[in-house]
């Protein structure tokens, strides 16, 4: 159960009629935009590890060594003090 194409005019009018001619590019290429980030931020993550391991090997490669991880400093709350 979709959306009829007669469904689909009714709404493209009354999006006409709201926000008028002149204002109809400016929200699709500000829709278009935030779909594009979103996919880009989607994306974004993979390339995001797969850069940060690339510089890893690099480094090792150039060390000779594989590298070190680093220990990370944690803040214990105890959560009766609060």
């Amino acid at each position: 159960m979709g959306i009829s194409w007669q469904e689909l005019i009714v709404v493209l009018l009354i999006v006409l009629v709201l926000f008028g001619p002149k204002r109809l590019p400016e929200i699709g290429s500000s829709l278009g935009r935030g779909i594009r980030g979103f996919k880009d931020s989607l994306s974004g993550r993979d390339q995001l590890e797969s850069s940060v391991s690339a510089a890893a090997r690099h480094e090792a490669a150039q060390t000779g060594s594989a590298p070190v991880a680093q220990p990370v400093p944690v803040e214990v709350v105890d959560p009766a003090e609060r």
